[in-house]
């Protein structure tokens, strides 16, 4: 039952930041905007956990592999993930993160030796493929000769990023360092970077007093990064980053819900035909098979 109540927190928080991120891009810089969305993420982890009387550190030991967690997952994951939608639609970046499934799979294999069970593969394809269908109209309509494939090519490397960033987080869950803590730490590394990267690239540290700008980083910060990001690491902890980025397949799907309901999307027969390759490819993810884990 914690699984699945950290699932569908995942998913339904995450699957809302979609319409969030484009409120964030235009006026201020993307450094900037994740710098700011990761020290409000990191505040609201350090406040609570003062206020809920746990610790606010961790052997100094660990704290090589908490920065490099948060350079990687709450920076330059997010980083190429605001390049990637400045050159192609969302549909197009939640398609290529799809793979952080299959990412996340041989990353563990390399780094832990952990055998990438057959099952898992037939739910990465079918993810994959659910996704690919769910968007299909922008799926037919990329061309690899104009700034499309630039685009694919940046959300390539932000879902390289947030697979590596899993990794580093599997090291601190497995020393079971409090998430909290560890998340808390780790996005304030995460803006550090990012303003880092901001200052490099002469990017002006600038604010866009609007009310659209401002609850929407109000949102990503709290609910998409300090909540979200804690559900995460105890799925990541309990389940394994595999199974644990499956979620991801999911994310489209909330999008496509909401904007249903808010925008009037129409479902097509493509679009269907991909929220059943999805949820097969999520039960398969989800379910010990044996004869798919030989």
């Amino acid at each position: 039952m914690q699984v699945a109540i950290l699932y569908a927190i995942i998913v339904l928080i995450w699957g809302s930041t979609w319409a969030a991120i484009p409120f964030q891009l235009g006026v201020v810089a993307e450094e900037v905007s994740v710098a700011y969305r990761f020290a409000l993420g990191s505040l609201a982890l350090f406040l609570f956990a003062a206020a809920t009387r746990r610790s606010l550190t961790f052997p100094i030991r660990y704290y090589p592999m908490v920065m490099l967690m948060g350079a990687l997952m709450f920076s330059a994951n997010y980083l190429f993930t605001y390049y990637a939608i400045n050159h192609i639609t969302s549909g197009l970046v939640a398609v290529v993160f799809s793979l952080i499934v299959v990412a996340n799979g041989l990353f563990e294999m390399l780094f832990f030796g952990r055998p990438l069970a057959g099952r898992l593969i037939a739910a990465s394809i079918l993810g994959v493929a659910g996704i690919a269908c769910m968007f299909w109209p922008e799926v037919r309509s990329v061309d690899l000769a104009n700034t499309t494939a630039y685009g694919i090519l940046l959300a390539v490397i932000a879902v390289t990023f947030a697979s590596l960033g899993n990794i580093a987080a599997i090291v601190s869950t497995d020393r079971q360092l409090p998430v909290v803590t560890v998340n808390a730490h780790g996005m304030a590394w995460g803006a550090i970077t990012s303003a880092l990267v901001a200052l490099v690239l002469g990017r002006e540290f600038n604010f866009l007093f609007q009310t659209d700008y401002i609850a929407s980083l109000l949102y990503l910060a709290v609910f998409g990064s300090a909540i979200a990001f804690g559900c995460y690491l105890a799925l990541l902890r309990t389940i394994g980053s595999a199974r644990a980025a499956y979620t991801s397949v999911l994310f489209p799907v909330v999008a496509l819900i909401i904007s249903t309901l808010v925008e009037d999307y129409q479902w097509s027969t493509p679009a269907f035909a991909g929220l059943l390759f999805i949820v097969a490819g999520n039960w398969l993810a989800l379910t010990r098979i044996e004869r798919f884990d030989q």
